[in-house]
């Protein structure tokens, strides 16, 4: 096995499967409009304009649809230090920077129509809205910042992780919407969960190819990648609250994390069915490994006992209210 490719190697060695990659996406995309999914009729003045401030009873959504539309929105409004990141790690030229600009473009609509959708509805406060909209987005992209930047490891770090986020968003994008309580709501989350969808299969094929390329220096990196995961919304203002709710409700929780996200990527790759790898690469298999079984046995069972009992508590005392839309 030869030494590890640099990212100017890795980005020549996958620049067939990029193009094929992009073309497949344009293919498969169908365009969408963001002013089609939002209910204008709805909408009325704030007092700077004669109208009426948010008030929390103009809300008809949930505790619950409140916490994951906010977390999600917020998420997708650090778009710009996304494509930062991205743009670093893959290339400005041909294919690759084809797919940075279009993913860039498309995603940039998911906040669009979400913001829409909570002003006009006057789902949640906007003020308080845009106040974690400037700190979120001024504190930007952490998730990865533990990881190398602009070498051969920051490339396959950084398609690693997407090829999971991207998977992870769309489940909390499909969840979010069906918990809403509002048709429109959860056509525009599914819409978003679409795009991810799309854009995860993107970004699986390109890490998948790169193990191939690279398959010690790639394994290393996607075993850095699950065993250290962060969603990239980690540091927004009260994403523990938020996400412990999320998770109490089923909208994304560590079961969805290991089941529905981590392994059918990690299958899809065939990493435990491959031998290219040398003892060097077998260790970051075997530390994988080792971190999804304690998921499946250790922490998934914690995690559920834990929130089966304060899902008891709260019936018990009468206060299981989250799913019913109400004011804050």
């Amino acid at each position: 096995m030869g030494a590890d490719l640099d990212q100017s190697a890795l980005l020549f060695e996958l620049e067939e499967v990029a193009e094929r990659e992009v073309n497949r996406h344009l293919a498969m995309a169908k365009d969408w409009h963001p002013h089609d999914y939002v209910p204008w009729s709805d909408g009325k003045n704030f007092a700077a304009l004669g109208g009426v401030d948010w008030d929390p009873e103009q809300s008809k959504l949930s505790d619950v649809a409140k916490a994951a539309l906010v977390t999600n929105l917020l998420t997708e409004d650090n778009l710009p230090s996304y494509h930062n990141r991205i743009a670093g790690d893959l290339s400005p030229d041909g294919a690759w920077g084809t797919w940075v600009g279009r993913w860039t473009a498309e995603e940039a609509r998911h906040s669009t129509v979400m913001r829409d959708y909570l002003v006009v509805t006057r789902g949640v406060d906007p003020v308080a809205l845009e106040c974690d909209r400037m700190t979120h987005m001024t504190h930007g992209f952490q998730p990865l910042a533990r990881f190398p930047h602009g070498t051969g490891a920051a490339f396959l770090h950084t398609v690693a992780y997407v090829s999971f986020q991207e998977l992870a968003t769309r489940i909390s994008h499909r969840n979010t919407g069906a918990i809403c309580g509002d048709p429109i709501a959860e056509a525009i989350m599914q819409r978003l969960a679409l795009d991810e969808n799309l854009h995860m299969v993107f970004y699986r094929n390109i890490c998948g190819a790169a193990l191939d390329a690279d398959p010690d220096q790639a394994m290393e990196a996607i075993a850095n990648v699950v065993t250290n995961f962060q969603m990239p919304g980690s540091n927004m203002p009260n994403f523990r609250r938020h996400g412990v709710l999320m998770a109490k409700h089923g909208v994304y929780d560590l079961r969805q994390h290991l089941e529905e996200v981590l392994l059918p990527v990690i299958r899809t790759w065939r990493v435990f069915e491959r031998a290219d790898f040398t003892a060097r690469g077998e260790a970051a298999r075997d530390r994988l490994a080792a971190y999804l079984e304690d998921l499946r046995t250790v922490q998934v069972p914690r995690f559920e006992e834990h929130r089966d009992r304060a899902l008891a508590r709260d019936k018990a005392r009468g206060i299981d209210r989250a799913l019913a839309p109400q004011a804050v």
